[in-house]
């Protein structure tokens, strides 16, 4: 008799198509679920720059260029207008003290200079005239008071005997009464003149005083109108380089017009425009340093202008040592101003990935021959180093060169 077999329901072959099965979902699910969708792309490491990321000190600093000034400057102004009669010094002459420069000629201000003298001459003879008369006038009241005492020094004798004659009926009474009435007469007199002589005493005095000022206030003016054509020589005021525009024989000045300088030779300051975005962080104290000659020189802001002109404003440094024998007036340095004290922090080397990423992510070399995306924050910067604030610890390896051919890929492989 047949034997019915039973049919296996678990075949080798059925067993591995559900396996197959199975390893498919299961590489379906960890491709689209569990696998991090990551875009990836190869590069070659010889053609990127990487660097560390390190711990130590940050100096926030600007670089500027600055221009050399004289360091005292003393301008020639012309006090008077005229036209130029004669040119003692060019532009570039040094000069001393009281070194005749440029010679004007105003007629018109000769004419009013002189009659300012003849009418200023006239009020000082006026002056001197009113004051001779005082003293006049106090010597013959002088005189008068002698001679009523010389006539009191006759009478009062002569009265005193035509008394005791009249008494004793030596002489007639109209002979004593002239006498007495004589003498009485200059006893009245001397009073009356002695009192008008003090009071005339007092008021001349204090006109005399008041005299003696008008005529001082008016030699001083006449001073002061002779010096207004002193003011047609422009001198030098200082020692030191005179520095003028063009200058020609004949070319008129006006009142005021400014036709050089004079600097003191050897002392310079350096100018430098800042960026008003700086104005907050710039202050007086702070140093700067600058190569000249292949020398480094230490500068400090000796002099913040509050003006802010076009988005700029302008400090004035001067060297903190000897002033180079090299630098010249006009001259240009390129200057490394320090804007404040060093401070500890984490830092990474300026370099193109900035342009791409503007600070907000970085590659970071995981150890495995691939570098990851990730999120930063950085600070502060100067032209070296960027301070990392977040995302970024000391001894990391980070890609800093550009990333203009990376794309938009999360992960770079070599």
């Amino acid at each position: 008799m047949d034997k019915k077999i039973a049919k296996k329901k678990w075949t080798n072959k059925k067993i591995a198509s559900i396996a197959l099965g199975v390893f498919f979902i299961g590489f379906l699910l960890y491709y689209f679920l569990l696998r991090e969708n990551k875009s990836t792309l190869k590069i070659d490491p010889a053609k990127v720059a990487f660097s560390n990321v390190e711990r130590g000190d940050f100096q926030e600093y600007i670089i500027q260029l600055g221009e050399v000034i004289p360091g005292r400057t003393y301008y020639l102004d012309a006090v008077e207008g005229g036209n130029i009669t004669k040119i003692f010094k060019e532009s570039g002459a040094d000069v001393k003290k009281g070194d005749k420069i440029v010679e004007l000629e105003n007629i018109n201000l000769r004419l009013s200079v002189l009659s300012q003298e003849n009418s200023l001459n006239e009020q000082i003879n006026r002056i001197r005239t009113t004051r001779l008369q005082l003293d006049q006038n106090f010597l013959t009241k002088k005189q008068e008071l002698a001679q009523i005492e010389n006539q009191l020094q006759i009478l009062k004798p002569q009265y005193k005997r035509d008394s005791i004659l009249y008494k004793k009926q030596l002489i007639s009474k109209q002979v004593y009464e002239r006498t007495e009435a004589d003498y009485k007469y200059n006893v009245k007199r001397k009073i009356f003149t002695l009192k008008a002589f003090e009071s005339d005493s007092t008021a001349r005095v204090l006109q005399l005083k008041q005299l003696r000022s008008s005529e001082a206030s008016m030699l001083e003016n006449l001073e002061g109108v002779r010096q207004i054509l002193d003011n047609l020589i422009i001198k030098a005021p200082i020692d030191g380089q005179l520095s003028s525009p063009q200058l020609q024989e004949g070319q008129n000045i006006n009142k005021g017009e400014r036709i050089g300088q004079v600097d003191i030779s050897g002392v310079y300051k350096v100018r430098v425009p800042v960026d008003e975005l700086y104005l907050s962080k710039i202050k007086k104290g702070l140093r700067a340093t600058t190569e000249i000659a292949n020398k480094t020189y230490e500068l400090q802001i000796t002099y913040v202008y509050p003006n802010i002109t076009n988005g700029r404003f302008d400090v004035d440094m001067q060297f903190m040592e000897a002033i180079p024998e090299s630098i010249r007036r006009g001259q240009s340095l390129r200057l490394k101003i320090e804007l404040g004290n060093p401070s500890i922090a984490t830092l990474i080397p300026v370099g193109g990935f900035y342009q791409s990423t503007g600070g907000n992510w970085i590659f970071v070399e995981d150890g495995t021959n691939k570098a990851i995306k990730r999120p930063i924050r950085l600070g502060r910067r100067n032209t070296a180093h960027y301070e990392v604030i977040d995302g970024l610890n000391p001894g990391e390896r980070v890609i800093i060169s550009s990333y203009s051919t990376f794309g938009e890929n999360e992960e770079l492989v070599w």
